[in-house]
């Protein structure tokens, strides 16, 4: 997970080739919370109402796991860009 110019950015595993892509933390929260349930887009809305940039640069500078609830589902994010909803 890494941070540039404010946006908070988690290290993804690209399928194609190996690489680790940096990809924009809000938009893997929201892809992950999307495969994880039966919500959508719509429900699911900005992440931002679930959890701060501060808190996911925490999740960054301390290493330590953020858990967060988004639309009743625990949603946990991990400094080695891991998210897991339940």
């Amino acid at each position: 997970m890494s941070t540039d110019n404010g946006t908070v950015y988690l290290l993804q595993d690209d399928d194609d080739d190996g690489w680790e892509t940096p990809v924009p933390a809000d938009e893997v929260i929201t892809n992950a919370v999307l495969a994880a349930t039966d919500l959508t887009v719509e429900d699911v809305g900005d992440i931002e109402q679930y959890v701060d940039e501060e808190t996911l640069r925490t999740v960054v500078n301390d290493g330590e796991p953020e858990t967060f609830t988004v639309e009743g589902h625990p949603v946990t994010v991990s400094a080695d860009g891991r998210v897991d909803v339940e």
